[in-house]
C-alpha cells in the first residue's frame, strides 16, 4: 500500500472566445462541480463520469491511501485569468506540502488550458509541481481527449492517460487507467517507463473526431491493439484543441514502454495510422436554412437532430447565438425545440410573468455578437424550472447542474429552452426538467458539437452538423491565428500556417 496525494484543475480554452474565466468560475458549480476540498472529494465524486471519481474507487480498491487535496472545473471560455491560475497553483502547492509524506501524486487535467500569462497552463502547473516534488516522485496525470498535449505536460510526468471516447464516455474509466498505471509505477520503481511523443502535422476540426465513426474509431482500435503488444504499458492519443492559438495545437500521440524500442514503435505505428487517413477527418457542414429545410422535408419517425456545433459553450461558445433558433422560426418548423440558449435575462423575465403568459423578448445574442443579432419577438411561456436535475445519460452521468432560473418558451410550432448559466446540450434531462420529451419532438436542435451524440443517438432519425453562428468555430482554417507552430496544415489537407508577418 502507497500513500497517494491527488487534485484536480479542469479548462478547455478557446482563445477566440468572448469570456475569460475567472476564479469565481472555478469555484461556482454549473455543469460539473464547483470548488471541492480535501475529505469532501470522496463523497462529491461519487458515482460521476468524472476521471477523478474513477480514480479514487481503482486506488482504493489497490489498497492504496489517498490524502485529497482539491479539485475544480470551469465551463470551456476564453484565458483562464492570471488569478485564478495562480489562486489554485498556491493551492496545490501548498496542499501537497501539508499532505507529505506521500509516495506519488495523480492530478485531473484537461490538457488545453491557455491563461493570460501563460500559453500552456498544465505545462507550467507540472513544471511547478516536479520541481517541489523533485525528479524521481511518481507523477501521472489523466488528460481529455482534446488535449493540446505539449512537450512541457510530456517532459514533467511519468504518465499522460487520456480519454478514449469523443462524446466522453470513459471519463471515470480513464482516472481508473490512470489509477492502475500508476499502481504499477509504484510496484516496480527501479523500472521507469521509457516515454514516446509524436505531433501529427494537422489540426482536426471538433467535428471529426467522434469516436462513434470513423476515422477516429478506427485510430483507438489501432491503439488498444497496439497497447496489448509486447513491452508496452500504455498509449494516448489527443486529437486535440484547435481554437487554440497557441504553438503546441493539434493532435498529439504518446506512448510508454518498457524500454524505448516498445515506446518508439507503437508511438510511430499509431501515428502512420491517423496520418494514412488524415484527409477523412473533414466533415460535411450544412448553413441552417438548408438543415432546417431537409428536416422539415423528411417524412421520419424519429427526431431530426441539428447540431449548433458553434455554439457550443462545451468548447468556449457563449451559448446564445439565435441563426438556427432563427431559421426553425422562418422556415415555418413545427414541432421543434432548440436548447439550451443562455439569458439570464429573458429566463428572469419569464419566471416573473409565469407560465402561459406571453412575453416580448430580446433573446439571445447579449454575449456572441458577431453578425449574430438577438431574436425579437413575443413567446409564450409554456415552463419553468430552477435549473437542478440530475443528468441521466452516460456522459453527464449522476451530475446535478445548477443552470438557475429556466424557462421553455415557444413561438407558433417553435420552442426553446433557455437557461442563466451556460451548459451544452449533451443529457435529455435538460428538456424533461420542463416537461419536454426530446424523443417526442420532429426535430431538436443542440448546442453541443459532439457529446450530445452519447445521450441522443437512439431516438435520432438523422444528424446533421450545422454551421450557424458561434464562438466555437468549427473550421481551423478559418481562424486567425497567429501563434502556431510554422508548416501545421490547419486541417485536414489543408494550407500550412504562415505566421503574419508584424
Amino acid at each position: 500500500m502507497s500513500r497517494i496525494a491527488f487534485a484536480g484543475f479542469m479548462h478547455e480554452t478557446n482563445t477566440f472566445a468572448p469570456q475569460k474565466a475567472d476564479w469565481d468560475d472555478f469555484v461556482r458549480a454549473e455543469s460539473f462541480p464547483g470548488l471541492t476540498m480535501g475529505e469532501d472529494l470522496f463523497g462529491v465524486m461519487a458515482g460521476k463520469n468524472i476521471a477523478t471519481a474513477g480514480f479514487i474507487g481503482e486506488a482504493r480498491a489497490s489498497g492504496h491511501e489517498l490524502a485529497p487535496i482539491a479539485w475544480c472545473c470551469a465551463v470551456p471560455s476564453a484565458h483562464v485569468t492570471e488569478h485564478a491560475f495562480e489562486t489554485f497553483a498556491e493551492m496545490l502547492l501548498t496542499g501537497l506540502s501539508e499532505a507529505a509524506p506521500f509516495d506519488a501524486v495523480y492530478l485531473d487535467l484537461h490538457g488545453a488550458m491557455v491563461c493570460e500569462h501563460l500559453e500552456d497552463g498544465e505545462g507550467e502547473l507540472l513544471a511547478r509541481v516536479r520541481e517541489q516534488l523533485g525528479p524521481d516522485l511518481p507523477l501521472v496525470v489523466s488528460l481529455d481527449l482534446h488535449s493540446n498535449t505539449t512537450q512541457q505536460m510530456f517532459d514533467n510526468c511519468d504518465g499522460l492517460i487520456a480519454y478514449r471516447t469523443y462524446p466522453h464516455l470513459d471519463m471515470a474509466d480513464t482516472g481508473a487507467r490512470a489509477a492502475r498505471y500508476l499502481h504499477a509505477l509504484l510496484a516496480n520503481p527501479e523500472e521507469p517507463p521509457a516515454k514516446a511523443h509524436r505531433a501529427l502535422p494537422f489540426l482536426m476540426p471538433l467535428t471529426g473526431q467522434c469516436t462513434m465513426v470513423q476515422p477516429t474509431r478506427g485510430a483507438y482500435d489501432t491503439l488498444e491493439t497496439l497497447e496489448a503488444g509486447p513491452g508496452v504499458r500504455s498509449i494516448s492519443f489527443t486529437p486535440g484543441f484547435p481554437p487554440a492559438d497557441i504553438w503546441h495545437c493539434g493532435p498529439v500521440v504518446v506512448a510508454y514502454g518498457d524500454d524505448q524500442a516498445a515506446a518508439d514503435g507503437a508511438a510511430d505505428a499509431l501515428y502512420e495510422t491517423i496520418l494514412a487517413r488524415e484527409v477523412e477527418y473533414q466533415v460535411e457542414r450544412l448553413k441552417p436554412g438548408r438543415a432546417v429545410a431537409q428536416a422539415i422535408a423528411s417524412n421520419a419517425h424519429k427526431p431530426y437532430v441539428l447540431a449548433d456545433v458553434q455554439d457550443n459553450c462545451g468548447a468556449g461558445a457563449t451559448s446564445d447565438t439565435t441563426g438556427l433558433l432563427r431559421a426553425l422560426i422562418e422556415g415555418g418548423a413545427d414541432g421543434a425545440v432548440l436548447g439550451v440558449l443562455v439569458d439570464g435575462e429573458t429566463a428572469a423575465q419569464a419566471h416573473a410573468a409565469g407560465q402561459g403568459a406571453e412575453i416580448d423578448v430580446i433573446l439571445g445574442g447579449k454575449v456572441y455578437t458577431d453578425g449574430d443579432p438577438p431574436y425579437e419577438g413575443r413567446f409564450q411561456v409554456m415552463a419553468l424550472g430552477n435549473g437542478q436535475f440530475t443528468c441521466t445519460g452516460p456522459f453527464y452521468k449522476g451530475a446535478t447542474p445548477n443552470l438557475g432560473p429556466m424557462a421553455l418558451l415557444r413561438k407558433g410550432g417553435v420552442s426553446v429552452v433557455v437557461s442563466t448559466h451556460r451548459m451544452q446540450a449533451a443529457d435529455k434531462e435538460m428538456f424533461r426538467h420542463l416537461g419536454c420529451e426530446p424523443g417526442e419532438q420532429k426535430i431538436l436542435g443542440l448546442k453541443s458539437s459532439v457529446h450530445f451524440r452519447g445521450d441522443f443517438t437512439d431516438i435520432a432519425e438523422q444528424i446533421l452538423v450545422v454551421e450557424a453562428p458561434g464562438a466555437s468555430i468549427d473550421r481551423p482554417e478559418s481562424l486567425p491565428y497567429k501563434n502556431l507552430r510554422p508548416g501545421v496544415r490547419l486541417c485536414p489537407k489543408g494550407p500550412e500556417f504562415v505566421a503574419p508577418k508584424l
